[in-house]
């Protein structure tokens, strides 16, 4: 007596789930490792979000293994809503590509939060939050090489 096994219309579903799991499994072995990203990634001149601003992030001053973020040009440079020369960040450790440890400050309210900042390539994330880093929001601003002229000539941070 021979039985023959009935298809289900959910096989052909799995199987082809399970062979792409494997496939995807084999990418990850052969892919070569992500590059580690630098405490120095961070520095230089990012443009914000909605292209009103520009910070230069570098070694602080008053704490050079710190990094700080000051406003260096505004669209709104010699106006009352001048935020030209405002530091709107100060966070104090690198560690798992990240600073954090210090604080962000939103300059349109004049609130300060907690921070963290994590560069991807070209792309800059300030997260600002109270109490956990899950409950924040995130500023996504883009590397620039040339500052627009604005605002007046400032000291470092």
């Amino acid at each position: 007596m021979t039985t023959s096994r009935q298809r289900r219309p959910g096989d052909a579903v799995g199987r082809l789930r399970f062979a792409t799991l494997g496939v995807l499994a084999m990418a990850g072995l052969f892919a070569g490792p992500a590059q580690a990203g630098t405490a120095q990634d961070a520095h230089g001149l990012w443009l914000s979000a909605d292209k009103a601003a520009v910070i230069r992030f570098e070694p602080c001053s008053d704490a050079p293994a710190a990094l700080c973020g000051k406003i260096v040009w505004d669209k709104d440079a010699g106006t009352p809503a001048d935020a030209c020369g405002v530091t709107i960040a100060k966070l104090t450790r690198y560690e798992n590509e990240a600073w954090r440890n210090g604080w962000v400050l939103d300059p349109r309210t004049n609130k300060h939060y907690k921070g963290a900042l994590r560069v991807h390539g070209e792309v800059l994330n300030l997260r600002a939050y109270i109490g956990t880093e899950l409950l924040g929001d995130t500023e996504q601003m883009t590397r620039v090489q040339t500052l627009p002229t604005g605002c007046k000539p400032t000291t470092t941070p």
